[in-house]
């Protein structure tokens, strides 16, 4: 079947009519991958995805394992043609310079997962046109890096610069589900973790009067979605997230009452000062950059396609995903560096039948006993 057939104008390759029927989308497997891929198959669309791990493929839904990373992995995929291409993946901005021409050719949207981490601090709900930290920062030792939010939006200038149209950026913010439950820049496996083995939750007294906009994942896969295959967003970027913000206290409020009424116990909290809670989890660019920022956003642009104002309540849907998290918990790799670290400043230690390999018991010793 010709591409003009399938609603393309052949001369940008863009989409010029609302008809999806092939989806490839790489990595979908996150807090947001996995609801959009079950959104899109059960409106009709042939949805394949690519995956680290063995997955079962089902009539709409196709998992291909392998490292989407790898050029003999996903090449043979870029040589067919996809109404859309949605990436999940997190690349290295020289590495995405060598890939973007291959995945616009391939598609005529390709959406690319970008992070609202971009944008620099603002003292108003910020806007899709709101100054960069690419643009506006002076922080040359920062700028020199390929940190994440830096990354993100030299990949994001690639696009622009590709000469191609057929592609949309979505600038999600920090999301949550039933198995991703952060406090600050704590994934639960460095503070939840804790709080279920009855030892302190360590927190930063810097950051959690900070002002920040959690949104639930299936909202931001149903934004995405109402977004492919419709036309006028080709070349657009737009930030998905809730209207409302809250502090990181009312967030830590929120999962220690859950607590509270899972073990009948209300988990103990220490607030450490930046110097030692930068040196518990190591994210200085994360921390200075944007979880010392207050966040807030302006969802005009989006509000055209999507009703955010039907996105669930952070407090009842933040409080039921820990809830059905609690109804049987697994953790991710423990980082046992870090746990030292805290059990030091809490003056607590972990039992070592918790650490399974000999190499992370030693680790552990020596941060907790000997050094930080």
């Amino acid at each position: 079947m010709a591409l003009e057939d399938k609603g393309y104008d052949p001369f940008t390759n863009a989409l010029v009519a609302k008809s999806m029927k092939n989806i490839l989308i790489l990595g979908g497997t996150g807090a947001m991958g996995k609801h959009l891929v079950q959104l899109l198959a059960e409106r009709g669309d042939k949805v394949t995805v690519t995956t680290r791990a063995r997955r079962e493929s089902s009539a709409y839904i196709e998992y291909i394992q392998g490292n989407a990373r790898e050029d003999r992995f996903i090449e043979p995929l870029l040589e067919r043609q996809w109404d859309a291409i949605v990436d999940f993946m997190v690349y290295s901005t020289s590495f995405f310079r060598q890939r973007v021409p291959k995945l616009l050719e391939a598609t005529g949207q390709y959406v690319f997962l970008s992070s609202a981490r971009i944008y620099a601090d603002s003292t108003t709900p910020i806007q899709e046109d709101s100054p960069r930290l690419l643009d506006s920062s002076n922080n040359l030792e920062f700028l020199n890096t390929d940190e994440y939010s830096l990354a993100k939006a030299r990949q994001e200038d690639l696009l622009k610069q590709s000469g191609k149209k057929n592609w949309t950026i979505i600038r999600p913010y920090i999301t949550y589900s039933e198995q991703r439950l952060q406090l600050g820049i704590l994934e639960k496996e460095a503070w939840l973790y804790r709080a279920l083995q009855g030892r302190t939750i360590v927190f930063s007294e810097d950051i959690i009067d900070k002002l920040t906009t959690l949104t639930y994942g299936l909202d931001v896969a149903s934004a995405i979605a109402a977004l492919i295959g419709e036309p006028r967003i080709l070349g657009e970027a737009y930030h998905i997230t809730q209207n409302d913000s809250v502090s990181w206290r009312q967030v830590l409020d929120l999962y220690l009452k859950v607590l509270e009424k899972h073990h009948g116990r209300k988990p103990k909290v220490a607030l450490l000062d930046m110097k030692r809670f930068s040196r518990c989890k190591k994210a200085v660019y994360q921390i200075k950059y944007d979880r010392m920022f207050n966040r807030t956003f302006d969802n005009s642009k989006i509000a055209q396609f999507v009703n955010v104002n039907a996105f669930h309540s952070l407090e009842q849907r933040l409080e039921r995903c820990l809830e059905e998290f609690l109804e049987n918990p697994e953790f991710l790799a423990i980082d046992w560096r870090s746990e030292a670290i805290m059990d030091r400043y809490c003056c607590e230690v972990a039992s070592l039948l918790e650490i399974g390999h000999w190499k992370q018991r030693i680790k552990y010793l020596l941060y907790r006993f000997f050094r930080i």
